[in-house]
C-alpha cells in the first residue's frame, strides 16, 4: 500500500463554508516585471539572493561526498553531503581569480575540488586548504578564505539554498507553518524521483509563475471538460505570508462537497513558495515546477515528478505505478501547452503594443505576487 494524504487535523481550506478568494479585486499592473533588466537586477539582489530557492531533489546528495551544483539568476553553488550526514553549501567561485573551482554538475565521493586554472584547492565545504607556491603569496591575505557560504536545508525531500548565507532567515520561516504542514501530509521525503524534463523559455520566470498562479487559463488552453471548469469556480486562493496555497476541486467528487471536504483525497492541492518554487499535488503524485532565471527574459524550467515507492511485482503498487504512469504522460502535454503560450509571449514582449494586464478578480494572486516583488526590492517585504 502507498501513502494515502489526508486532510486529518489539518484545517478546513475549500468547501461551502470557506471564502475562497482574497478580497483584491480586478486589478491592472504594469509589463515592466517581465521586461525590466534594471527591475530584473534588483530581484537579483533583493529577492533570488535572500529568500530560499530549490537547490535541487536530495536524492541527488544521498551519500557523504555527493554533490550538486544549482546554476542560476548569474550564480553557480555547489551542494555537499559531509561525512557526518549534514549539507554545506557554498559558491562555485575560486577566491584566487574567479573561476569556477567544481567543474561537473554533479558526483559522488568527494574529498576535495581542485580549480582547474591554477590548482587551488578547497574542502567540501568551501574551505581553502591548498595554495600551490604558497610561498608568494601574503599569510595575510590567505588566511580564513573560503568560497562564500550559501546557507542550505532539506525539508520534504528537497534541498533549499539561500544565498543570504549566516544572514538567512530560517528555511522554516520561509517555507512558512502553514505551508509545511498541509503539503506536509503527502509526506514527500518518503517519495522517489521518477522523471525530471527540462525547457529552454523565452520568457521571464515570473511569467511562468503566473501560471501556476491562476487557473483562468485551463479552459482555453488545455481543453479541459466543462465539469473542471465548473468545479474551478469553487476552488479556494489563500495568501499565506509571501507564499499561496490553491485548492481546485476534482468534478468527480463534488459530491462530497461540505465543511468536512477532505482537500487532500479529493482536490489537486496547489502551493507556491515564494520566489519560484510550484507544487502541485495530486493523491497519486506530485509535480515541482521550478523555473530558473537565467535573465531577465529567459528561464530554465525544470518539471519533476515524484511518486510513491513500492514493488512493481505487487499487483496493487503496478497498478498505481501505470495510473502515475498515465497522468505524468498527461501533464507533460499540458506543460507543452503552457510552453506554446510562452513562444506566442517571445512574439510580443517588445511590442509597443503591450503595455499592461488586465486581471480579473480570480487572478488576484498575480497581482499580489508582483507587489511582493515591488515591495521586497523597496525594503518593504
Amino acid at each position: 500500500m502507498v501513502h494515502v494524504p489526508t486532510r486529518g487535523s489539518l484545517p478546513a481550506r475549500v468547501g461551502p463554508q470557506i471564502d475562497n478568494m482574497p478580497h483584491y479585486g480586478p486589478t491592472k499592473m504594469s509589463r515592466q516585471p517581465y521586461t525590466d533588466p534594471v527591475q530584473y537586477e534588483l530581484e537579483r539582489e533583493h529577492v533570488l539572493a535572500k529568500h530560499w530557492i530549490l537547490g535541487g531533489h536530495a536524492s541527488s546528495v544521498e551519500n557523504p561526498g555527493d554533490w550538486m551544483t544549482f546554476e542560476g539568476h548569474g550564480e553557480t553553488v555547489v551542494i555537499t553531503r559531509q561525512p557526518d550526514g549534514s549539507l554545506s553549501a557554498f559558491q562555485n567561485v575560486c577566491q584566487h581569480r574567479g573561476s569556477a573551482f567544481v567543474s561537473e554538475m554533479t558526483g559522488c565521493k568527494a574529498r576535495r575540488f581542485t580549480c582547474p586554472y591554477h590548482g587551488w584547492v578547497y574542502d567540501t565545504t568551501g574551505k581553502l586548504v591548498g595554495v600551490p607556491e604558497r610561498e608568494d603569496f601574503s599569510e595575510e591575505h590567505l588566511r580564513d578564505v573560503r568560497a562564500p557560504k550559501v546557507a542550505v536545508g532539506e525539508w520534504g525531500g528537497w534541498v533549499w539554498i539561500n544565498l543570504a548565507g549566516d544572514d538567512a532567515v530560517p528555511l522554516e520561516e520561509g517555507l512558512g507553518a502553514e505551508i509545511m504542514a498541509d503539503l506536509g501530509a503527502y509526506k514527500m521525503e518518503d517519495m522517489v524521483l521518477h522523471e525530471v524534463v527540462e525547457f529552454d523559455v523565452p520568457v521571464s520566470y515570473k511569467a511562468v509563475v503566473d501560471g501556476f498562479n491562476e487557473i483562468y487559463h485551463v479552459t482555453e488552453l488545455h481543453h479541459v471538460a466543462p465539469e473542471f471548469t465548473k468545479a474551478c469556480r469553487k476552488a479556494a486562493f489563500h495568501v499565506v505570508g509571501d507564499n499561496y496555497m490553491c485548492f481546485v476541486p476534482k468534478p468527480e467528487n463534488m459530491d462530497k462537497w461540505d465543511e468536512n471536504y477532505d482537500h487532500h483525497k479529493w482536490a489537486i492541492c496547489h502551493y507556491v513558495v515564494f520566489p519560484n518554487t510550484v507544487f502541485n499535488c495530486n493523491p497519486e503524485h506530485i509535480q515541482v515546477f521550478n523555473p530558473i532565471p537565467i535573465g531577465v527574459d529567459h528561464t530554465r524550467f525544470l518539471c519533476w515528478q515524484i511518486i510513491y515507492p513500492g514493488d512493481k511485482s505487487d499487483p496493487e503498487y503496478a497498478a498505481y505505478f501505470a495510473k502515475t504512469e498515465r497522468l505524468w504522460a498527461g501533464l507533460k502535454v499540458v506543460v507543452g501547452e503552457d510552453i506554446a503560450i510562452y513562444e506566442q509571449l517571445k512574439r510580443t514582449k517588445n511590442s509597443s503594443g503591450y503595455r499592461e494586464h488586465i486581471l480579473s478578480e480570480r487572478e488576484c494572486k498575480i497581482h499580489r505576487y508582483h507587489e511582493t516583488i515591488a515591495l521586497k526590492i523597496r525594503g518593504l517585504g
